[in-house]
């Protein structure tokens, strides 16, 4: 179909009667739709009744009890100050390495719903998360259940992003009507430590005051920093070669006449929720596929969410570059996606003190004044002084000043560093999705030569409709 698509395609293990048995393999797991986090556990039992640690690098410790995964992790601690949505900001890969703190005081009393689209964000790879709010795990963890586009409804990825989770007080009864299971036993189904009955304010005190920190989670004895290995910081890692697919995949959206390409750094499934329930087919390629070279056989490209430094994404950057050169396609970019494509602009980006992880952070519209409420998840920003003369600054905040978006002054290219896909969160600014369809109709619309150059549905049929080979690893790991 078009160039090199078969290069990141997954291989079967053997020629011959086992090749062939794996490809059939390969083939029905690709039919039967997204793959869903299962019950049987990967990690360890609950850890209940534990001491537990929190331990800042350079800084204090925190004594508290464990619930989560009986296991020992360090990774870049981070707060969220959202009401709910923990589900949501656990499966995010945006959280991949990091630690998260909830300032909510309470986490987990309604099972997983709500917050789960946290943990499960990929731009959380590997962050401790702290929930700033006092109460966690009230409405529990919910099922897989799928949307009608084979999407998970109440998780961002198939599985916690995040490397450990510190929250204040945790509901190890929950109760709502789509809860499965407790925060604690998602947590330890998942390998994942978390710690509760620690003072969260003033650890996020102290985050505000000293930056964004390494720090670890220690189950069991009291926590002896000599006898402790090093901490290991996300910051050097490529986190978005972990979350980012291994091969194309593609999410169908019946009856529709608009088809994007999708460059995976991250993305959450609402992003991708956001576009087909448009009317827009995506096609998902690995962070690092040469886009340039396909571009024409799409009518439009979206730059993904995820985590981690974005000059790391050096591929992905020379490739938006070439993309920008050699094709006039709209492009759309969220989060690490809008720095990506700054990135490639040119421009430059800068590590924010303690970055924006909130759902309700004012982003300022500077093309019609207007303010929106937004969901952020970021720990760096675009340096919005160094952008080129044929962009112009599109949203900035109005908490701190930092840049929000770009957009080009010509072109249908534009960005945003808070998410317009929320879950959770506001939907002020769901409207740009409609604006970057919009744009895509009308490139179609006007396209002589490759207007109907599209995927065919051979190609569609034989793609997965899941993430390949992304799978939680220990941050230890090789990168």
């Amino acid at each position: 179909m078009f160039p090199q698509l078969t290069m990141n395609l997954a291989k079967p293990a053997a020629r011959g009667a086992a090749g062939l048995s794996a490809r059939i393999g390969t083939q029905l797991r690709f039919a039967s739709g997204r793959a869903m986090p299962n019950n049987q556990p990967r990690g360890t039992a609950p850890a209940k009744n534990l001491d537990a640690t929190f331990t800042i690098r350079n800084g204090p410790v925190f004594s508290g009890r464990a619930f989560g995964a009986n296991s020992n992790i360090s990774g870049e601690a981070v707060f969220t100050t959202s009401l709910v949505g923990y589900p949501e900001s656990m499966t995010d890969p945006s959280y991949r390495g990091q630690i998260l703190v909830f300032t909510q005081p309470l986490i987990g009393n309604y099972g997983v719903v709500g917050y789960p689209e946290s943990m499960t964000d990929p731009s959380y790879r590997g962050q401790i998360l702290v929930f700033t709010q006092p109460l966690i795990g009230n409405y529990g963890v919910p099922s897989n259940e799928l949307d009608q586009w084979k999407l998970l409804k109440y998780f961002e990825s198939p599985h916690i992003q995040c490397a450990g989770v510190v929250v204040a007080d945790v509901a190890e009864k929950y109760s709502h009507w789509t809860a499965v299971e407790s925060l604690g036993e998602w947590c330890a189904r998942e390998g994942v430590p978390a710690i509760s009955g620690v003072d969260t304010r003033e650890i996020v005190t102290h985050l505000r005051e000293q930056g964004s920190s390494l720090a670890r989670i220690s189950i069991g004895d009291e926590y002896d920093a000599d006898e402790d290995e090093s901490f290991i910081d996300p910051g050097q890692i490529n986190l978005v070669k972990r979350v980012s697919t291994k091969a194309p995949f593609v999410v169908e959206s019946p009856g529709a006449n608009l088809h994007v390409a999708l460059i995976d750094c991250g993305v959450k499934e609402n992003i991708m929720r956001s576009l087909v329930s448009r009317g827009a087919s995506v096609t998902v390629f690995p962070y690092n596929y040469p886009i340039h070279k396909v571009a024409s056989h799409f009518d439009g490209v979206f730059i993904s969410n995820g985590p981690g430094d974005p000059t790391h994404c050096q591929e992905t950057i020379y490739n938006l570059g070439r993309l920008m050169e050699t094709s006039s396609v709209p492009i759309m970019g969220i989060c690490l996606g809008h720095q990506l494509l700054a990135l490639a602009t040119g421009a430059r980006t800068i590590k924010l003190k303690y970055g924006n992880r909130a759902h309700n952070i004012p982003a300022l519209d500077l093309t019609t004044g207007q303010c929106h409420i937004t969901s952020q998840n970021h720990g760096y920003a675009v340096d919005s002084s160094t952008l080129p003369s044929d962009f112009k600054e599109y949203f900035v905040n109005l908490n701190d000043g930092s840049n929000e978006g770009m957009m080009h002054k010509t072109r249908p290219i534009f960005s945003t560093q808070f998410h317009p896909e929320a879950k959770g969160g506001p939907m002020d600014s769901s409207y740009l999705f409609d604006k970057y369809l919009q744009s895509v109709q009308l490139f179609k619309d006007n396209q002589k030569v490759y207007r109907d150059n599209r995927p065919t549905q051979l190609m569609l049929d034989i793609l997965s409709r899941e993430r390949v080979g992304v799978e939680p690893v220990s941050l230890a790991s090789a990168a």
